[in-house]
């Protein structure tokens, strides 16, 4: 089997009764103290301190501020343990779960978990040399009901898959993954877990008229692709309608003849990071049997330059038939996008739609990397998807899209255009894409710009692709 379809997680959960031999090395759980003291664990949740004892070894891992606890807390604990335990080579450690404190956080263990194996996550597959490497194996132990904890690991570890084999490939550079490189992974990736693959190749959107996704791919000799994925749900509900997962996938952007700076342009492999969480969702929700239906659209296309590159003051017609004045190449993800809302309402009759979105620098001025940026048509599915980001801590915050903003995409020449100016950035982006949905479609536009990728370790992500909303979208399926 392909060696990308998963990416080898160095750590393992085993769940044993109580009887069972412990570990050299435990991990105790505890709140940091006001005044740091020695053998305390730090401030920060996830901070790790070895003490020793006779023959028994204890890592206690910090909670952080006891009156700041959430579910959020356990997961950076987690991460933070994973990551003590491949700096120390340490290759067992042992949680006794008699004497696990949740503090009354009701999933404080499958955040624990979680964390655990997001923070064990390493991108080294090409690397000639990465060292022997560690597996370690944590033991939870005597639980009160060893079924009811196996299966919160279990959970656990299918949806941490998902999102690694979202951020490793978000690692993979352009000359790994393009458009037809990507398709052919995703559909070994559905063959694998039980979903149904189509792909619509460069000759089928030209008979069907995308023209906005095939102008984005002009440029490249490896044309853009229109990838689909079915899920027909677990017993799904009579009658009941798709929830349709919408991605941008450009596997590079080099802005096109708008053309990006110097600066700006490395680590553009990460803008295809939309589509993949997209396709590590329907590989979760496959796994984990959610009920209703769930279709996976990803858009991916390569924005290159060349002798037959779409241009700024091109119209281009979309699948919709809305004709679009081009204003910039390098907003070309709202483009791709835009065909794929048309293909989504025409073919599937959606319950609701989201999309994913490395989409504007514009929503990183206005809210950092700290939450990505919502605009919606409709108040239930926004609280809903505020709910399950605050639940996953993979945050939202919602932009308004009040039709004043519409006057910032009215065309000139066409009906509308892809950019103008700085004003309202990310806002500018979530308008454009509102003009191909229904009024009576549910739909949701998750810019991800600030939150696809980081420059910094975190307490459960190393630096680099964070396989951001995945958790998030399980989240919103599992309360459907």
């Amino acid at each position: 089997m392909a060696d990308y379809l998963d990416n080898p997680n160095p750590l393992t959960i085993l769940v044993v009764p109580p009887e069972w031999a412990p570990e050299p090395v435990k991990a105790i759980f505890k709140a940091s103290p006001e005044k740091p003291a020695i053998g305390e664990p730090g401030n920060q949740p996830g901070e790790v301190v070895l003490v020793s004892s006779e023959n028994q070894y204890s890592a206690i891992v910090s909670l952080g501020s006891q009156s700041k606890r959430t579910t959020e807390t356990f997961r950076q604990a987690g991460g933070g343990l994973a990551r003590w335990l491949r700096q120390t080579n340490t290759t067992a450690i042992d949680i006794d779960l008699k004497e696990f404190n949740d503090f009354g956080i009701p999933d404080a263990l499958s955040a624990l978990c979680e964390g655990l194996f997001l923070g064990s996550f390493q991108f080294n597959r090409r690397k000639s040399k990465t060292g022997p490497g560690v597996n370690a194996q944590v033991v939870l132990r005597g639980g009160k009901n060893n079924s009811e904890v196996s299966e919160r690991v279990k959970h656990a570890q299918v949806l941490t898959s998902a999102v690694n084999m979202a951020r490793d490939w978000s690692h993979e550079p352009p000359n790994i993954i393009n458009p037809i490189t990507l398709a052919e992974r995703v559909k070994t990736v559905a063959a694998r877990h039980g979903l149904r693959c189509t792909v619509l190749d460069d000759n089928t959107l030209a008979e069907m008229k995308a023209g906005a996704i095939l102008s984005v791919g002009k440029g490249s000799l490896t044309p853009s692709r229109m990838i689909i994925l079915e899920y027909p749900g677990h017993n799904p509900h009579k009658d009941a309608k798709p929830v349709v997962l919408i991605g941008k996938a450009l596997t590079f952007d080099t802005g096109g003849y708008s053309l990006k700076s110097h600066e700006n342009i490395q680590g553009m492999k990460y803008d295809k990071s939309g589509g993949l969480a997209v396709i590590a969702a329907l590989r979760a929700a496959a796994d984990l049997q959610i009920t209703n239906p769930v279709i996976g659209i990803v858009g991916a296309a390569e924005n290159k330059i060349s002798g037959g590159s779409y241009l700024p003051d091109d119209i281009i017609t979309t699948l919709s038939g809305i004709t679009v004045e081009i204003i910039s190449t390098d907003a070309e993800g709202r483009l791709v996008l835009a065909d794929i809302l048309t293909y989504a309402q025409k073919s599937f009759a959606p319950k609701a739609m989201i999309d994913l979105a490395t989409l504007t620098g514009g929503v990183v001025v206005a809210l950092g990397h700290v939450r990505a940026g919502m605009m919606t048509n409709n108040n239930d599915l926004a609280q809903e998807l505020m709910q399950a980001g605050e639940r996953t801590y993979e945050r939202l915050w919602q932009l308004p899209l009040d039709e004043e903003y519409g006057k910032l995409i009215k065309g000139k020449d066409a009906d509308i255009k892809n950019g103008g100016g700085r004003e309202a950035h990310s806002i500018m982006g979530g308008m454009f894409l509102k003009e191909f949905v229904s009024n009576e479609v549910p739909w949701a536009h998750l810019d991800i710009a600030g939150m696809a990728d980081t420059q910094k370790e975190l307490p459960y992500c190393p630096e680099g692709g964070t396989g951001f909303g995945v958790r998030l979208l399980i989240d919103y399926l599992e309360h459907q």
